[in-house]
């Protein structure tokens, strides 16, 4: 899959790159905000819902991005199906290729 731009087009960002940084930058804040606590400063404790809540808008936003990135990478492998493994489909082709096989073989 081959995206062109053209002259003086900005290529867009990488969201999932963007998301984990806010991710990585908010869990700081919010560590900072937990030792601050720790060691007696409870004026943090002010703006500590709103870095909890950012963390998980951040949470949320990475988890969708990251969803999104491997939906196209299936799309882009050509995956199909389910991902899972029929064990019983499976051992009813083998069966009736064995079958075929015996059936040639006495011909």
């Amino acid at each position: 899959m081959t995206i062109t731009f053209s002259i003086g087009e900005q290529p867009p960002s990488d969201l999932l790159a963007d998301a984990e940084q806010l991710y990585e930058t908010t869990t700081l804040t919010l560590l900072k905000a937990v030792n601050a606590l720790k060691a007696g400063e409870f004026e943090v404790s002010k703006a500590l819902p709103n870095t909890v809540r950012d963390l998980m808008l951040t949470v949320d936003l990475v988890h969708k991005e990251r969803g999104r990135v491997e939906k196209l990478r299936k799309q882009v492998a050509g995956a199909v199906g389910t991902g899972t493994l029929d064990l019983y489909a499976a051992r009813d082709e083998i069966g009736s290729r064995l079958a075929r096989l015996r059936d040639a073989a006495a011909s």
